[in-house]
């Protein structure tokens, strides 16, 4: 059993009920973040599944340089405030710069520290050092037992509220392959963690200046981690995935989300039961 993180009124591991962590990539701007929100959250009031929506204020590790990347940081943390206090839901966002934390700590209730950075001791321990929950993306290019490095960093600078987020493996050029002990492995280490599903799906430059992805393979790539025993999905939603400006191609609509919920809820009862 993992230990049991709590955000605002939700509780992450230990005996707890499978969470959601899900919105848009990026955020496109304050109506599209709100809406998308407040349908998310009512889809999870219907499921019974506590919510804690993520949107990117700035995404900086784009394939090409003329991509869209967000709002920035001042305006994105802006609308995510604006969530956080109308919806009152806990905000997850990803920070990939140190200068960027003093600000986005006073409105992040969870810190993301990408996959690409998770193995920069410096940036990893200053984000310990917020005092907020801190996600680790597990790196595409790690084993699952390498997590165990990145843990101790953050246990270090004095922070004991560490999530783990798995994404997929590196499995050759452009493609990603889920190795579902890894879920069991890195839960071996004593936190929770959270399988990301639609990244997971992800053909990382798979369109050359863009990454691609197979959104098909989501629900079943859910269903499998949940019966895995993880503590809770991490997916990227969209109203219309293919007009996205990020991470359309891996992204589920909001109509999959609610069936999808359905399924992995059931699961989810019956791993608690024989646990």
């Amino acid at each position: 059993m993992t230990k049991e993180i709590k955000v605002k009124n939700v509780k992450i591991g230990g005996k707890n009920p499978l969470v959601l962590i899900a919105g848009p990539c990026v955020i496109e701007n304050e109506k599209h973040a709100l809406d998308h929100a407040k349908a998310i959250k009512e889809i999870c009031e219907k499921e019974k599944i506590p919510f804690i929506f993520k949107a990117s204020y700035d995404k900086a590790n784009r394939s090409n340089v003329k991509s869209y990347r967000g709002p920035g940081i001042d305006e994105g943390l802006e609308i995510l405030a604006k969530i956080k206090s109308d919806l009152a839901v806990p905000i997850l966002s990803d920070v990939h710069c140190r200068t960027e934390l003093e600000k986005a700590s006073k409105v992040l209730d969870i810190i993301q520290i990408p996959a690409f950075l998770c193995r920069q001791t410096d940036f990893v321990t200053e984000v310990a050092k917020t005092a907020k929950i801190v996600n680790v993306k597990k790196g595409q290019f790690l084993a699952p037992w390498d997590i165990k490095n990145i843990i101790e960093k953050v246990e270090r600078a004095g922070n004991k509220n560490i999530v783990i987020t798995e994404r997929g493996t590196t499995f050759g050029y452009n493609n990603l392959v889920s190795d579902m002990r890894s879920l069991q492995i890195m839960r071996e280490y004593g936190y929770p963690v959270i399988y990301d599903a639609t990244h997971s799906a992800q053909l990382p430059g798979g369109e050359g200046d863009a990454s691609g992805g197979e959104r098909k393979f989501v629900p079943g790539l859910s269903r499998a981690a949940v019966a895995m025993g993880c503590d809770g999905l991490f997916l990227e939603v969209h109203k219309d995935p293919d007009k996205a400006p990020c991470d359309g191609p891996n992204m589920i609509t909001l109509d999959a989300l609610g069936k999808l919920l359905k399924n992995v809820k059931q699961i989810n009862v019956v791993i608690a039961k024989m646990a």
